[in-house]
């Protein structure tokens, strides 16, 4: 059964959400995703670094105990219009601390003024600069949610085509894969999306990409021919989503490819309800569900995992 506090959260964002139409100043919805999330305040223990890598804006999540701990390379959601390492910090702390981590989010350059592939080349960018500054490769993880979900497997398939070398595994939640919006759930699940509208999504679409790109693999990486290759991966998403079936078909693609792949489909959940963690338990179970396979795809993470929720 849904918490309380969930309906709640539920009731409220999504009269939030109302608010949010293509027609809106993309400075004025920037900044209203900016302001709210300010609200959420950082877990115990845990402080940010900011930093430039490859040119780009980034900033450290450093939980106790971690600072020689693998690396979550997280890309942040926001229809690859808005979102930083300001909306996502609180979400991606509570994730690094789960798993006994470190994590980076690096501030990518955002459409319309930067349109596809000004993203995934940004983060491409600071991964291989990563590694080059002595990263490896085999202790990091890859993830992202929403739009960042879509833009880590885009950033997997060209590391994996330009020969470098992948992260050990992938964390997606709710991630937008087909911008086409063609998914059987754009319809199965309108009547109990809280957030978004199907008919607006191609007009967010055009805003990030031409129309003659949007079933190019890595603008919709639901559409990839390959999916070969790629690291394990864990999705979680909501089943009220009309994203939800971006995830399913990954899924069994990904499966069909020879991946490994864990999904869990959350009962009455939404978009990224992970965001809300600390405010409802369902938030903070999938919190601990994404540390737990992080700790297992790493299993480097534990003694690093066991100081930092010493002071969870």
């Amino acid at each position: 059964m849904t918490s309380i506090r969930a309906r709640l959260i539920r009731f409220f964002a999504e009269h939030y959400f109302k608010r949010i139409t293509p027609e809106r100043d993309i400075n004025d919805l920037r900044d209203s995703f900016e302001a709210i999330t300010k609200r959420l305040k950082l877990p115990k223990n845990v402080r940010t670094r900011h930093a430039h890598i490859a040119g780009i804006d980034c900033e450290w999540i450093l939980p106790d105990g971690a600072e020689q701990a693998p690396l979550l390379y997280y890309l942040h959601g926001g229809a690859y219009l808005m979102g930083s390492s300001n909306t996502h910090r609180h979400l991606v702390a509570h994730i690094a601390k789960a798993a006994g981590v470190r994590a980076l989010l690096p501030n990518y350059r955002l459409a319309p003024e930067h349109p596809y592939p000004a993203g995934i080349d940004d983060a491409c960018a600071a991964y291989r600069q990563l590694l080059a500054q002595g990263e490896e490769a085999g202790r990091t993880v890859i993830g992202g949610d929403s739009a960042g979900g879509g833009l880590t497997i885009a950033t997997l398939l060209t590391l994996r085509d330009a020969g470098d070398q992948l992260p050990a595994a992938a964390v997606l939640l709710s991630p937008w894969l087909d911008l086409s919006a063609s998914g059987e759930s754009m319809k199965s699940r309108v009547a109990v999306e809280p957030f978004f509208r199907p008919a607006e999504m191609p007009e967010v679409t055009k805003l990030y990409c031409r129309p003659d790109q949007v079933r190019e693999a890595r603008v919709s990486p639901i559409y990839a021919e390959d999916l070969s290759g790629l690291p394990r991966t864990f999705i979680q998403v909501g089943d009220h989503e009309i994203l939800l079936s971006d995830s399913t078909r990954i899924r069994d693609k990904l499966i069909a490819a020879g991946g490994d792949v864990t999904l869990q489909v959350w009962p009455d959940m939404w978009h990224v309800f992970q965001f809300f963690v600390g405010r409802m338990p369902e938030a903070g179970k999938a919190i601990d569900a994404i540390g737990a396979f992080i700790r297992e795809a790493l299993p480097q993470t534990a003694a690093a995992a066991v100081s930092a929720l010493a002071g969870r």
